[in-house]
């Protein structure tokens, strides 16, 4: 008969760790007496990252003595406690290959249902004083579970664990992990594991679009784990292109139009996407690398990007001042998600200054087909000469029948006419979206400085507008993701301080592409691409550290790595984890 051996409880609490600060709750310990369960928690616990912890599905988390038998052998400890894996519950019985997603069970008085296994994060190594404790959880099978609560009560320890229900479809906790962790996915256990009606909806959702990445490509990677700015890898590497027309847009805008000088296709690339531009200034000097929407129509023939040229802007100048029609430049394969989302409902295209690019290219798609959506572009610039591509949107606008524009400008020039030239002066706010008449189903579209993008979230949230529908684009740089690190204030990135002395350092050079930044890599200073980029406060998005959860999969716009620890499931190709890999060549990272 399996029993509850100990109720472990814990209150978030800040620790120092690696020079930062973590809020977690990682630390539980037995609590005296009975305790009693709520829908959401047990009396005395908490969780510190509510977006990866807690919550109806992960009310309860449960680990088995056996287990702590198991790793106290392989890692040959003697000093562990219960709670010691930040669970809940210490059982004896219940192995993760017997129990299945939605068994039900009575302990105490109070009633649960299994929903998950556990996804494991960094904080476990941090209580375990073992790096590599969410791999290790994750690959040996052993990962423990989550308890829903179905019914409120008490427990306490010796209390039995008796097994009142079980799931129609029987798939073992270990066999669901297993099935999202583990490089094979087969499609009809997937198909099997979506069954299960306990099943919790963010694994539900991976094994989702794991099946429908099978059906769409067949392609290599996780679609189940890789993060949304990884979901279209692109092809490494950069190929010549031949600048064919030049164009001013505006007073500090201009478009370059560029072929294979071979006359080979293209990529095709989606509308909203960019391409890397791999920029040498001087011979031997190192090369910038620049990230340009693709702003013109679809082609496989030609692609254009539009260029701000910004007064103290390395790559805009160089781009202006050295390259003419005829020049050559080196060009990535087209990548990005911020790409046009098919469908029916209505488009909102939001966008300030040369935010309009990528916005722009998604406009000439939605002409290109002529669709009856309900399109809304709605842009911000200083007045006429500083108002790119105004020509063109009026043009593309004429060609859908349910478009409209509607531009600002901040200070209009005295031979800027009103009506014709913008429609209202000031800037894009709430009730300029209230007069407009901005659908609430809408999907938003938004590009722009990064403190108008921050005002244009706050005012479509305001309005009602959903978070999942505002698609949003980050010129230099992304989304940072550190769970539980709290504090610090956030710096522009820069170069390590390894890194001063550039002419001394032998290692191969790592380039983060939308940051700007490039820095040598010293392998006795840092063991990922992780920790460089960190030393650099490049934004990055992480969770487990060792390859197990894809949270820090990114493309791999040019050079090659190798991994140590291996992940469980590789990247697809064109992308890579950052947080378990080294280079071994020269690399440029999308980040």
């Amino acid at each position: 008969m399996a029993r509850l051996i100990s109720v472990n409880v814990g209150l978030p609490r800040d620790i120092e760790w690696k020079g930062r600060t973590v809020h977690t709750a990682i630390w539980k310990y037995p609590a005296d007496g009975r305790c009693r369960v709520g829908r959401l928690n047990l009396d005395g616990d908490g969780q510190g990252d509510l977006a990866g912890h807690g919550g109806e599905q992960r009310a309860v988390f449960v680990y088995q003595i056996e287990s702590y038998r198991h790793w106290q052998e392989q890692l040959t400890r003697t000093d562990f406690v219960h709670g010691q894996f930040g669970e809940n519950f210490t059982i004896e019985g219940l192995p993760d290959d017997a129990v299945c997603i939605g068994d039900r069970y009575q302990i105490g008085s109070a009633a649960f249902e299994v929903t998950q296994p556990r996804v494991t994060c960094y904080r476990v190594g941090i209580r375990m004083n073992e790096p590599r404790m969410a791999a290790l959880l994750t690959s040996s099978g052993r990962p423990g579970f989550y308890f829903r609560v179905l019914q409120e009560g008490e427990v306490g320890a010796g209390d039995e664990i008796v097994k009142v229900g079980e799931a129609k479809e029987r798939m073992t906790v270990a066999e669901i992990n297993a099935l999202l962790y583990s490089p094979n996915h087969p499609r009809d256990r997937l198909e099997r594991a979506l069954r299960v009606e306990a099943l919790s909806p963010g694994w539900r959702a991976s094994f989702e679009a794991l099946l429908q990445s099978q059906a769409a490509a067949g392609g290599s990677g996780n679609a189940g784990l890789a993060p949304a700015a990884a979901a279209h890898p692109a092809a490494p590497g950069f190929r010549p292109f031949r600048v064919t027309g030049i164009d001013q847009e505006s007073a500090d805008v201009i478009s370059l139009t560029m072929q294979s000088p071979d006359g080979q296709l293209l990529p095709t690339a989606l509308p909203g996407q960019y391409v890397v531009v791999r920029i040498q200034r001087t011979a031997g000097g190192r090369p910038l690398f620049r990230s340009y929407s693709l702003s013109g129509p679809l082609s496989t023939e030609r692609y254009r990007i539009s260029v701000k040229i910004e007064p103290n802007g390395a790559g805009g100048t160089y781009l202006r001042e050295q390259v003419g029609v005829g020049s050559a430049l080196e060009v990535s394969s087209p990548r990005g998600s911020f790409i046009l989302q098919s469908g029916e409902r209505p488009v909102v295209l939001l966008s300030a200054g040369i935010g309009a690019t990528p916005v722009l290219a998604m406009l000439h798609a939605l002409a290109a087909t002529h669709s009856t959506r309900q399109v809304l572009w709605l842009h911000a610039a200083r007045d006429r000469e500083h108002h790119p591509f105004a020509a063109e949107v009026r043009r593309l606008m004429l060609t859908l029948a349910r478009g409209r524009s509607y531009v600002c400008y901040s200070r209009p020039g005295s031979r800027d006419k009103m009506g014709e030239d913008f429609d209202a002066t000031g800037h894009l706010s709430r009730p300029v979206f209230a007069e407009v008449g901005l659908p609430r189903e809408a999907d938003v579209y938004l590009c722009g400085p990064t403190r108008f993008m921050a005002d244009m979230k706050e005012a479509l949230a305001t309005l009602g507008v959903a978070a999942e529908r505002i698609h949003v684009e980050i010129f230099n740089g992304s989304e940072p993701m550190t769970p539980g690190v709290v504090g610090g204030s956030t710096r522009a990135p820069h170069l390590p301080k390894d890194d001063a002395d550039a002419d001394a350092s032998t290692g191969p050079l790592v380039s983060f592409a939308r940051s700007g930044i490039a820095a040598h890599w010293n392998p006795s200073a840092y063991q990922s691409l992780l920790e460089l980029a960190e030393a650099c406060d490049v934004p990055v998005r992480w969770s487990c550290r060792t390859g197990v959860c894809h949270s820090c999969e990114s493309g791999l716009v040019s050079g090659a790595v190798v991994y140590g620890p291996e992940p469980l499931d590789k990247p697809a190709e064109g992308n890579l984890l950052v947080c378990c890999s080294q280079p071994i060549q020269d690399v440029v990272i999308d980040l």
